[in-house]
This record gives structure tokens, C-alpha cells and sequence, in this order.
């Protein structure tokens, strides 16, 4: 599965919102720095789809806040 994900680091508080055409829009609160926010995306992602960590990737968008993500859900 692949999924649209718009991030917004150095926020006040962790948000994730689903926005209608399937993409999402997540607030971290850690900044874009060593990849400290890419980490703490996937883990926020991990969380919600109840996968294991090594399950997800970025895609593309490594150091952009638009990324491209790809979840292994074994279906």
C-alpha cells in the first residue's frame, strides 16, 4: 500500500489528519534535523496501521515535507 503523506515538523502537537482523497497530513513534533522527523513519522504511522516498523519506508521525499510512503501489510 502506498500512501500520500504531507508532513509539518517542529509542531506543538502530534495530529494525523485524513484528507478525502486518501492522503494525510501529520503534525511532529520533532524537527526536520538528522532525520529525527522521518523517524518519528514512521513510528506515528507504525502506530496507526499496527504494523511493525520495518514494514514501512519512504519512498521518496526523504528530505521533503511531501512524501511518498510504502507499507508492507502482508495482505
Amino acid at each position: 500500500m502506498q500512501i500520500k503523506v504531507k508532513v509539518k515538523p517542529n509542531s506543538k502537537f502530534k495530529n494525523i489528519q485524513e484528507i478525502s482523497d486518501g492522503s494525510l497530513n501529520i503534525h511532529l513534533k520533532s524537527p526536520p534535523i538528522d532525520g529525527k522527523a522521518n523517524e518519528e513519522l514512521i513510528k506515528i504511522l507504525s502506530e496507526k496501521f499496527d504494523v511493525a516498523k520495518s514494514k514501512i519506508r519512504i519512498k521518496s521525499g526523504m528530505s521533503s515535507r511531501q512524501k511518498l510512503i510504502e507499507i508492507d501489510t502482508d495482505l
